[in-house]
């Protein structure tokens, strides 16, 4: 039996170094091919209109043309699974990274660097997991400001307006960051109700994606505190290897728990809120790969809270809405844009 052909990649990177890092870690699978190497921004979009590859690795600060916009043409004219790679963790640029993602990137993961050659194994690993899970991803064009998805309502039936709603939950994964940008940017200053996270992210950039957001939204965009206590209005986002839950109007950190796939947990963070929050709740599950937060958010409808889930139109990948959706743990399932809309009615805004 023939095996299936390779994963075609083509490397955008201003260094050459970076190039041939990449180039080594995936050269270990048999499963993937680098079939370009690119020096700048322009270079890449002229090669992956050439070779159609299924997969881009796109660095962010390059000559001639950056990443964001060589992202941007890409997805407009040969739309393509990018996965940024990015040295920008902290500090300025880092919001660039981000807005790739806006523009239709995937994911985003920190470039190795000539001090990681000891550590290759370990690095490649996860980059190779991840060329294999996003070379799947069916993508769309993606041309800022053209396509508008009209707003809609599900099948669902809308859910009552109980009295005294005291919190929302979010869990996204793959597509997270634009998803989270659709939702938290139209809230209001003046919003009610404290807002926690669980966004599957690539260690070390929660601080720059909490910054990005930040300074678009008019709601404050904080990395959660161990210990911390919950204000209005404000949104919290888990840490990177630690699971976020909440008891009452406490934040507390704690270990993953065993055979947990995804850190932080959308499942553990949903069920604290369910068991503290009860009917008061509002849960909230975005575009991201896998089943996470499915169960959790059912044991929030269950306890009679408020649960959204995003479409598939909308949705990057579709994964973890459609397994919270066969559970019947959404009440409504909605347009990302829509979900702002839906959150301030069912805060009574």
């Amino acid at each position: 039996m023939a095996s299936s052909a390779p994963i075609r990649v083509v490397i955008v990177d201003d260094s050459l170094v970076a190039r041939e890092m990449l180039s080594q870690i995936l050269a270990t699978d048999s499963s993937i091919e680098v079939v370009g190497q690119a020096a700048d921004g322009q270079e890449g979009v002229d090669m992956v209109a050439r070779l159609r590859p299924d997969l881009v690795t796109m660095d962010i600060h390059m000559p001639r043309m950056d990443g964001l916009e060589a992202t941007e043409r890409i997805m407009a004219f040969t739309p393509t699974p990018i996965l940024v790679v990015s040295s920008s963790v902290h500090g300025e640029g880092m919001g660039l990274a981000f807005d790739a993602l806006s523009a239709g990137a995937l994911e985003v993961i920190k470039k190795p660097e000539p001090r990681d050659w000891a550590e290759l194994e370990r690095i490649g690993h996860d980059v190779i997991r991840k060329v294999k899970i996003l070379a799947r991803v069916k993508v769309i064009t993606h041309i800022r400001g053209r396509r508008t998805v009209p707003a809609r309502r599900d099948r669902h039936a809308v859910t009552p307006v109980p009295e005294g709603r005291s919190i929302v939950a979010i869990g996204s994964s793959t597509g997270g960051p634009s998803a989270l940008m659709s939702v938290l940017k139209p809230l209001p200053s003046d919003f009610t109700l404290p807002i926690v996270i669980a966004q599957h992210i690539a260690e070390g950039f929660i601080p720059g994606l909490v910054s990005w957001l930040n300074e678009a939204c008019a709601i404050s965009v904080r990395a959660a505190t161990d210990g911390g206590t919950l204000e209005r209005g404000v949104a919290y986002f888990a840490p990177t290897g630690m699971n976020l839950t909440v008891d009452g109007t406490r934040l507390m950190f704690s270990m993953p728990e065993k055979g947990q796939l995804y850190i932080p947990s959308a499942d553990t963070l949903f069920a604290s809120v369910a068991r503290t929050h009860r009917a008061r709740g509002i849960g909230v599950l975005l575009t991201g790969m896998g089943a996470d937060g499915a169960v959790g958010l059912k044991a929030m409808h269950d306890s009679g809270a408020a649960t959204i889930a995003q479409d598939e139109e909308t949705s990057t990948v579709f994964g973890m809405p459609r397994a919270a959706i066969e559970l019947h743990a959404a009440s409504v399932v909605l347009a990302v844009q829509d979900v702002a809309a839906e959150m301030l009615r069912l805060a009574g805004l």
